[in-house]
């Protein structure tokens, strides 16, 4: 799935005891004494016991390392409750103390304090002795029990109080699916569907019930029939809402390997989010039309079907929709048949899919037209919008085609499917989701319109539809096991997009590209706050928050480094051996591991080396120290965070990190990085280790090539002095990589205090002679970032005089561009940037030349007398007035092409009329002229600006249930919301401000990763300016 900007919140699961702790007497079941249900085996440790551990039974059978929070929370609870009553004792009989006469209070306090304390010692021994001589016992999640003896469990208890028998939240493996056969009847009228559903089992272990999901279905039927029997058999069913999972109670037991078919009849309304079987609406001649669409990832099938709704639940799926007349609908496979039922319906029947997940299942119905093409290899690719954008399809489909073609060349397996269907869908959260045969797309992400459109449009949609075309090999046909290890589907898939535009689509220039997106998750990964790529998950919200660019670029990253490590040839050669040997299946990282180091020729542990990188948090700063008497390099690796918890770096945990770093370098002997014989390597294992260089006379050192290494290079003073002065004097010996990556480098070392900002701000110096977009993109980035944090603190004349720095580097190229779309895409995409940093800092003529164009095009309304590059800068100077911004909106309105509208919103969205900003909030959240799933969008627009980052900030304080209720908890948007509308405070008060608010929402918000973020980065903005602002003033 491609993240981008759902159903009603689920509450979060809740240990029994948290939820009965409380009450005065908890539901307590003895399952000793109940029918057989499913065996539990919890791990077990054997250690003598300790009288200050808490005995907690009646936890389920969660593994120990995922519930060890909640645990830790109970005995909190716990202590906390005898602590109060304890208090509350000692509050009362200091009543009774008071009366007496004050005399005569401190003796008796004296005694009785000898007395208390000698009972106090008796009662420590008495218990170091029960422990010293009691035997051996098993501690579990339940308790201390002896071998040989049974555990009694608690188990949750149904809406109705029974028992509800299986504890976890991951399902049981005893009764696995084999195949689905669903019929659904969606209704656009009264926004409801129903289904009728038979699922064929396999009994895995003896058991009498089947634990599965289902979310918001209302089942009227369930029956069971047995192999060769024709007699169905009615079954009870439990439902248990915090697992959101139904149990069937069966009246016999179920065998090892026998066969049943579950039967299921229900009902259910259309989401009014973005999850599950949803509705979305559009506009059609002046009507409002409904269509009816799905988004399962991760946990939502369950809303539309009853099923086995975890990655590893692989089964095949037959599936039937009934429909109106004027209505379509597709699935995941080819329609077989259509056949005319009752009242004027008809029922599309579609061909048995091959085996997959739940969560890429997908079905639409909805009044949608389409343009195709068959491949050379016979599959069939269509492109289906609403009917008014059929002139926007081609491009789409041109590109589907040839990327296609490229994969199965490329992996050398044939796309499974003999069609696959690229649907641009009007409400959609994500930017895609890679349902097999069945890719659902935002509009934007989809739809190309030559003629407004700007080269950039068209790398987005070529980087989204590549993206996903990936996922039909990585995540479809090879799938993760579980959520932990997401970045297998997302980081391959991330990795991939750009590896097949450079081949297909080598115009579209996507280096540039890939290299900010790892410049950014290497900002997000230098915090505490971070996760490894393979992460523990258990909950909906834990799982959600597995979509980030950890995932995504991180896992790209570490690919892009191990494939310039082993050769595209062997990197190649490891990802077909890993996909023929799990098609159809389900993986962990370290098979992909293993599979790559099978490879003929791989004389290196793979998985050894791979480990440090997706089992450790973050990522190693290494020190590069060039000692050219010795003619050798010392290095040194650590872990870079910008913020260190512990003051004794020796002590931090940190200390014990350890990466395999695959480091390439050249040297002043051989310094022509484009020839492969200059170009040397070097794994670094250790915490220190030396190079001893052969050739002779080295002066200077350049580590990390083109920033391939997921890794960021510290030089010692001599060694920076001297790549400094190569960047002033020849910056062509470095390419536009390498020298953004100087940048980027410097002042993230500065933020975290390992040179000074003066030294950073010296590397940009050389720049005035620079002219490649890398390096120059990066540049602003960084010193807007700072201007921003100035602004924002209510400094005007300091951030002024940032501006001014600016442009004193810059103000010379910017004079030279031209408003036009002249040029290669690197060279338009530097312009467009250019601009758009001028106009918002009103340099020299840009607000002019811009507010031209705007009245001409008011005037006009042609907007093909727009350069379609500039267009977003354009719009942003003329919607600075509000007649501007008025006529923007109106034109927003009415306008067909979704890339357009994004840019015009963004131009609204930076107004400086904060009444502007809080109207747009308002309008996208009640969806009523913007759509809602463009309220993430335009929160973080107006955060970067000096009216709106406040309002923005209120916005989500004052409407937080309805944020959370519109988009999953732990989603994408819902990070965003968050990180965004934050970060740009710098003070304490805002910090205090910030952690009050989300500590009030309990489990609404307060437990969420990207909460600590967002907090994360107030703080290091507080101690940038802490440490910085002196030295930044003295320097300009």
């Amino acid at each position: 799935m491609e993240p981008g900007f759902q159903s009603e919140r689920a509450q979060l699961p809740r240990n029994m005891i948290e939820n009965s702790m409380f009450e005065e007497e908890p539901d307590v079941v003895d399952l000793a004494k109940e029918p057989r249900l499913h065996p539990l085996e919890p791990d077990e440790v054997e250690y003598e016991p300790r009288s200050s551990r808490l005995l907690v039974r009646g936890l389920g059978e969660h593994d120990l390392e995922d519930d060890e929070e909640d645990y830790e929370s109970s005995a909190r609870l716990l202590g906390m409750s005898f602590m109060n009553r304890s208090s509350n004792h000692r509050n009362n009989m200091a009543g009774v103390y008071n009366q007496e006469p004050s005399g005569g209070l401190c003796s008796l306090s004296s005694a009785r304090t000898v007395l208390v304390g000698a009972f106090v010692v008796v009662i420590i021994l008495s218990i170091a002795m029960v422990v010293y001589f009691l035997p051996k016992c098993t501690f579990t999640k339940e308790g201390c029990h002896k071998k040989n003896t049974t555990l009694t469990f608690i188990y949750p208890l149904d809406a109705n109080g029974q028992v509800f028998p299986w504890p976890k939240v991951r399902l049981p493996t005893a009764v696995v699916p084999v195949h689905y056969d669903l019929t659904l009847r969606p209704n656009l009228t009264t926004m409801s569907f129903t289904g009728s559903l038979q699922i064929s089992l396999l009994v895995k272990e003896d058991t009498n019930n089947i634990t599965l999901h289902s979310f918001g279905l209302k089942i009227t039927k369930a029956t069971i029939t047995s192999k060769g029997s024709s007699q169905p058999k009615d079954v009870q069913i439990l439902e248990y809402l915090p697992h959101r999972q139904i149990a069937i109670k069966l009246d016999s037991m179920l065998l090892n390997g026998e066969t049943r078919i579950l039967n299921l009849e229900y009902s259910a309304n259309l989401s009014d989010g973005f999850s599950g079987f949803y509705k979305s609406s559009y506009q059609d001649k002046n009507k409002t039309r409904i269509l009816a669409a799905t988004q399962f990832e991760p946990t939502s099938a369950r809303n539309a079907f009853p099923c086995f709704d975890e990655p590893a639940f692989k089964a095949t799926f037959s599936i039937k929709i009934i429909r109106e007349a004027d209505h379509i609908s597709l699935s995941n496979t080819q329609k077989d048949v259509t056949t005319p039922v009752a009242n004027g319906l008809f029922q599309d029947t579609f061909a048995k899919s091959v085996k997959m997940s739940t969560y890429l299942v997908a079905f639409i119905v909805a009044d949608l037209k389409n343009v195709s093409q068959e491949t050379a290899s016979g599959t069939l690719v269509s492109v289906y919008a609403v009917p008014d954008k059929m002139d926007q399809m081609h491009y789409a489909l041109e590109s589907a085609v040839k990327l296609l073609k490229f994969y199965e060349d490329f992996f050398n397996i044939s796309y499974p499917l003999n069609k696959l269907d690229l649907v641009a869908i009007p409400d959609f959260e994500a930017g895609a989701m890679e349902n097999w045969g069945l890719i659902t797309f935002r509009e934007i992400t989809l739809l190309y319109k030559e003629e407004t459109a700007s080269i950039l449009d068209k790398q987005t949609i070529s980087i989204v539809i590549a993206h996903e075309l990936a996922h039909q090999w990585f995540g479809n046909l090879v799938t993760m096991e579980w959520w932990n290890d997401l970045w297998l589907n997302e980081g391959f898939a991330t990795f991939m997009e750009y590896f097949s535009l450079e081949k297909v689509f080598p115009e579209l220039e996507v280096a540039d590209r890939f290299l900010t997106t790892r410049f950014k998750v290497m900002e997000k990964d230098s915090m505490n706050s971070s996760h490894p790529l393979s992460t523990s998950v258990k909950i909906a919200e834990e799982i959600e928050e597995m979509f980030d660019s950890i995932s995504y670029e991180k896992g790209a990253s570490i690919l892009l480094m191990l494939k310039g490590f082993l050769g595209e040839t062997v990197f190649q050669k490891g990802i077909e051996r890993y996909l023929n040997e799990h098609k159809y299946g389900n993986t962990k990282t370290e098979d992909l591991w293993n599979s790559i180091t099978e490879v003929k020729n791989v004389d290196l542990n793979v998985k050894e080396m791979m480990n440090t990188w997706t089992l450790q948090t973050g990522f190693p700063m290494v020190t590069v120290k060039l000692d050219t008497t010795a003619n050798k390099i010392h290095l040194c690796q650590e872990r870079f965070l910008r913020m260190s918890i512990s003051q004794d770096p020796s002590s931090s945990p940190d200390s014990s990190y350890l990466w395999h770093i695959p480091l390439t370098y050249i040297t002043s002997s051989c310094s022509n990085y484009t020839q492969s014989k200059c170009i040397k390597t070097w794994l670094l294992k250790n915490k220190t280790d030396i190079i001893y260089l052969k050739e002779p006379n080295v002066t200077w050192v350049k580590f990390n090539l083109h920033m391939n290494g997921y890794y960021i290079v510290h030089y010692e003073e001599s060694t920076s002095k001297k790549l400094l002065g190569l960047l002033k004097n020849n910056r062509l010996v470095f390419s536009d990589h390498d020298r953004a990556a100087f940048i980027n480098n410097a002042f993230i070392l500065a933020s975290a205090g390992k040179i000074t900002v003066k030294q950073a701000l010296s590397m940009t110096k050389y720049m005035k002679n620079e002219s490649s977009t890398a390096p120059i993109s990066e540049a602003l980035i960084q010193l807007g970032h700072i201007h921003g944090l100035v602004q924002k603190r209510g400094m005007l004349q300091l951030a002024g005089r940032v501006k001014k720095y600016i442009f004193d580097i810059f103000g010379d190229l910017i004079n030279d561009q031209t408003w036009s779309n002249n040029g290669s895409l690197s060279e338009r995409q530097l312009r467009s940037t250019l601009l758009d940093v001028a106009c918002d800092y009103k340099y020299g003529d840009c607000v002019q030349k811009a507010q031209e164009l705007f009245t001409n095009w008011e005037i006009t309304q042609n907007m093909s007398d727009l350069p379609s590059d500039l267009t977003t800068t354009i719009y942003s100077v003329g919607a600075c007035e509000v007649k501007g911004w008025e006529f923007v909106l109106r034109v927003y309105n009415s306008l067909k092409s979704e890339t357009e509208k994004s840019k015009m919103l963004r131009a609204m969205a930076k107004s400086s009329n904060a009444q502007q900003l809080i109207w747009l909030m308002h309008e996208s959240l009640h969806h009523s002229i913007i759509r809602t799933q463009e309220l993430p969008f335009i929160l973080a627009t107006a955060s970067r600006t000096l009216a709106g980052y406040l309002p923005a900030w209120d916005f989500v304080k004052e409407n937080w249930d309805d944020l959370v209720e519109k988009f999953h908890l732990g989603s994408f948007p819902i990070q965003v919301i968050i990180v965004k509308t934050t970060s740009q405070f710098s003070t304490k008060n805002h910090e205090s401000e910030v952690q009050t608010f989300f500590d009030s929402l309990m489990d609404k918000g307060s437990q969420l990763r990207a909460v600590q973020e967002a907090l994360e980065i107030i703080r290091l903005n507080i101690q940038w300016m802490d440490k910085n602002l002196k030295n930044l003033e003295v320097w300009l």
